[in-house]
């Protein structure tokens, strides 16, 4: 009997050529990662070229048809594997190549783009430029591949491949990309490996995203600056006003106090509440890291709960009139400031917009003008638990760690997701490797050794599961 013949047997080799070729598999990761592909920065160009043409090659190696396509922007790689053929599960797995610059060099301990094999208190640490975000991840499952095609011969499912070059810089071109080749994309899910795990022994996935909104609002009174001494008193001075008005956004609670902000935010579920509560999250902990030794946000909700399951609202600057050297009595003509909401799934962000147009209106002084511009909308991703997907992502993981996933929130926001289920119609099956203190889009980001040899067997063992 082959070992393509039975699934365990598969498996079985699967890891252990996986377990076999780890040294490779580093050897690999460390070539990518010495290819300097900031996509931020035009001098690096041929840099991103580069690192497509290099992603391209290796999905090459593991059987895959894989070219390296032009976009108006940086390249990005496209693969496909046939795998058993078309009843099989089609996998759509996505993941980038760029990299953040790597500045301040000089705090670095080590080369960027000289990866280093570093001892840490988890063991060997690969510290470079894209260790975790993303090349290391994307090696996870390259390496997968690479495995299931050594051991069998071929996948146990259907895989196509997006690798892009844009993500550190918002993916312009990534859409318009995912549009024209819908049919050749279409799959049954994707898989992502760009997120993080609760902690070194303890797996995730990562099943909520919040959205976003990110406003700029401009409070406009005279039709020019004003002195204070001849107009104050008398004149309606913007930045009085306007922070007057942030000042209501608020309440006593640390509730949002916009009338209709709550109206279309779910409750969290029990179940999910009550495994978040068993993590035992140390805010305190995580608020003296930074500095810190009281939480902010609603009052009575827990942690967790506040960074993964609730909206926010924040000024992220603000500013008028004067703010040079000394002082200018000047009452400004007008006022901005940069107001962001993330958003809970259910939550619309044009109703959000709408409900703060109002709140703003309500609160503004005779003789105030405010406009409103919106630079991003975005709505929240909350992945199903019980599809076949997450059931089988969070079967692998149990049996790689040994323990139950966590079902993690993000505080933040994932775009790409947005992007597949906007012009692709499916789902994402967010699993990362990543730990809170691999330092991304710092100086020293590294990715633990052990990180990356159990994402390659948590992906080896996914798709067992699935094929």
């Amino acid at each position: 009997m082959s070992v393509a013949a039975n699934s365990k047997s598969a498996l079985d080799a699967v890891l252990a050529a996986a377990d076999a070729g780890l040294e490779a598999t580093r050897e690999r990761l460390f070539a990518l990662l010495s290819i300097p592909s900031v996509s931020t920065d035009p001098a690096h160009e041929a840099d991103c070229r580069r690192a497509a043409e290099w992603v391209a090659a290796d999905l090459r190696e593991c059987g895959f048809s894989a070219e390296v396509r032009d976009t108006k922007g940086k390249p990005l790689v496209l693969a496909q594997h046939a795998g058993p053929g078309d009843k099989a599960p089609h996998l759509l797995y996505y993941g980038h190549y760029d990299v953040q610059p790597p500045d301040p060099v000089s705090l670095w301990k080590s080369p960027p783009f000289s990866p280093a094999l570093v001892e840490g208190p988890n063991g060997p640490r690969i510290v470079a430029r894209g260790a975790v975000d993303d090349k290391g991840q994307v090696m996870t499952f390259l390496a997968a591949f690479r495995a299931w095609h050594e051991a069998t011969g071929s996948l146990p499912v259907r895989a196509t491949v997006v690798i892009e070059g844009e993500e550190e810089i918002g993916s312009p071109h990534l859409e318009p990309f995912l549009v024209a080749e819908q049919k050749q994309l279409a799959a049954d899910v994707a898989v992502i490996t760009d997120t993080g795990m609760w902690n070194i022994d303890t797996p995730a996935l990562t099943t909520r995203l919040r959205g976003m909104v990110y406003t700029e609002i401009t409070l406009k009174g005279p039709d020019r600056d004003l002195h204070s001494g001849i107009f104050g008193g008398s004149a309606l001075n913007p930045i009085n006003a306007l922070t007057r008005i942030l000042g209501y956004l608020h309440d006593a609670e640390g509730r949002i106090a916009i009338p209709g902000f709550y109206d279309d935010v779910r409750p969290l579920d029990p179940a999910i509440a009550a495994q978040w509560q068993g993590l035992g999250f140390d805010e305190s902990a995580f608020l003296g890291a930074i500095g810190l030794q009281h939480p902010a946000g609603e009052h009575h909700r827990s942690g967790l709960e506040r960074l993964w399951a609730r909206p926010t609202a924040d000024l992220n600057g603000i500013w008028g009139g004067y703010t040079g050297h000394g002082s200018k009595t000047v009452i400004p003509s007008e006022a901005s400031a940069k107001l962001s909401f993330r958003l809970v799934p259910d939550q619309d962000p044009e109703k959000i917009v709408a409900c703060l147009k109002r709140f703003l209106a309500a609160h503004a002084p005779a003789d105030a003008r405010i406009e409103v511009k919106v630079f991003a909308s975005s709505g929240a991703i909350e992945v199903p638990l019980d599809t076949p997907f997450v059931c089988a992502a969070s079967t692998a993981l149990a049996e790689e760690y040994g323990r139950t996933p966590v079902m993690m929130g993000c505080g933040g926001s994932v775009p790409v997701v947005e992007s597949l289920s906007r012009a692709l119609g499916i789902s994402s099956l967010l699993m990362g490797f990543a730990l809170e203190d691999d330092q991304v889009h710092s100086p020293n980001e590294k990715f633990e050794q052990r990180c990356l040899e159990q994402g390659i067997r948590s992906h080896a063992r996914l798709l067992a599961a699935l094929g």
